[in-house]
């Protein structure tokens, strides 16, 4: 069966257009939709296939070149075909950050590096459980959630700034302020 599977990948593989650094224009591309295939992404973005794990980093990457979401729903897409696969929170984890100049840079687990700044965004959704999980917008709609290290090291950077009359924390990064709570919240965990 796992054989059966690899096979399925490697044939999906091939269809894929081969490009260079950058990821292909899926934006671009409006090919039918052929429905769902059993390919999921999980919360801690491990790829799966025929709930089998992908263990193989540069399939994963091709894939992941070729993810484009359309509302809350994600998809591979080539020219010719759509397919839907599901992500049970983001597709990409963050992985690794260091600075450059004032810009935070971060390493996805599909080896993007991405500036955090304008045009990609950091932002901070509340838990359950009172804490916040950090994401960063990669590009067109696709989002990596922030480890938990990485998040300690933002707020180990973080700082206070006044916006619209009340006092918040945040983080600087590429001439943006990105707000993770009021400050009030975060002196209370202090």
């Amino acid at each position: 069966m796992a054989k059966a599977g690899q096979s399925g990948l490697e044939t999906m593989a091939r269809a894929l257009p081969q490009q260079g650094k950058e990821p292909p224009p899926v934006h671009l591309w409006n090919p039918p939709y052929c429905g769902d295939i059993d390919m999921r992404i999980a919360a801690d973005a491990t790829w799966f296939y025929m709930k089998t794990p992908i263990g193989r980093p540069a399939l994963v990457r091709l894939f992941a070149s070729v993810l484009k979401r359309e509302g809350d729903k994600y998809f591979l897409v080539t020219p010719v075909e759509k397919v839907g696969i599901t992500v049970d929170d983001a597709p990409f984890l963050a992985v690794e950050m260091k600075m450059q100049g004032d810009v935070i840079q971060f390493r996805t687990n599909v080896d993007d590096w991405v500036d955090c700044g304008p045009g990609h965004a950091l932002r901070f959704e509340p838990e359950a459980t009172g804490g916040l999980k950090p994401y960063l917008h990669v590009r067109r709609e696709l989002w990596a959630k922030v480890t938990r290290a990485l998040f300690y090291d933002l707020v180990g950077r973080g700082e206070e700034r006044e916006i619209g009359g009340r006092q918040m924390f945040g983080v600087a990064s590429g001439g943006e302020f990105f707000v993770m709570a009021e400050a009030s919240a975060v002196r209370e965990f202090a």
